[in-house]
């Protein structure tokens, strides 16, 4: 397989990851997927077809970033659009928040985006093309409470984003950050079960508790954020840069 247009998509094996590989598949690209859990990494390229290629990766390694940039690349060609899609969240307060969680939190959602980038950038510039679409969050933009790390992180990856977008404006490669509110993926069930357990609410009304935080009233589906995230890869976008782009119902203005 090699393709002409190549996007490289971490955590790509379900919820946003997920849908951002199929949209990019059908907008014409040819979609590595990485992330830890191969079997939905399997089920991910087994969905698509074509040019697809599951990946083992943990963007906390920097060996293993590099092996997986380098097999993207001889399997299905240069990287041109990268897709820093893969995070975890974990929620406390802040005087319960350990030294290893709040390291580990920023080493994935952080860290990790800039061994990736700094994997796919070499092929971008020697291009002279390329994107680079950091998944952050609101709370990239905004704090919430019991989510220091998180936070932290997030915001972190917003810095990175506008950094890197002037370090490389000229040299015809875009960075941006896509910030969604709540979004229907794992990561919501999660916290959806730590409010029950904390609060003794039922799942509904702690769902509705987290949708009531979007103006809108209702949770973000991973395919509107994919939309968006195909919007900033195509030609369409070339002078959106450096950019914190929502997709949350008007949560952070």
């Amino acid at each position: 397989m090699n393709s002409a247009r190549v996007a490289f998509i971490t955590g790509g094996g379900r919820g946003i990851g997920r849908a951002c590989a199929e949209r990019l598949a059908r907008a014409g690209f040819a979609v590595a997927i990485g992330g830890r859990s191969r079997a939905h990494l399997d089920q991910t390229v087994a969905a698509i077809g074509g040019d697809a290629l599951a990946i083992d990766l943990d963007v906390t390694n920097e060996a293993s970033v590099a092996d997986a940039f380098d097999r993207a690349q001889r399997e299905l060609g240069k990287v041109s659009v990268l897709v820093n899609n893969a995070g975890i969240a974990l929620s406390s307060s802040f005087a319960k928040t350990s030294l290893a969680d709040f390291e580990r939190t920023l080493a994935v959602n952080l860290t990790g985006a800039f061994l990736c980038a700094r994997a796919a950038l070499p092929g971008m510039l020697q291009a002279r093309s390329g994107r680079i679409i950091n998944i952050a969050s609101t709370a990239a933009r905004m704090g919430f409470r019991y989510t220091a790390a998180y936070c932290a992180s997030k915001h972190g990856l917003l810095g990175l984003t506008r950094a890197l977008a002037l370090e490389v404006a000229q040299k015809g490669i875009t960075v941006n950050a896509v910030c969604p509110g709540w979004t229907e993926t794992e990561m919501l069930h999660g916290s959806i079960e730590n409010i029950r357990s904390a609060t003794g609410k039922s799942a509904e009304d702690a769902r509705e508790a987290l949708a009531r935080m979007n103006p809108m009233g209702r949770i973000i589906k991973p395919e509107e954020v994919a939309e968006l995230v195909a919007y900033v890869a195509s030609e369409a976008a070339a002078a959106v840069t450096g950019q914190a782009l929502g997709v949350d119902g008007g949560e952070a203005m």
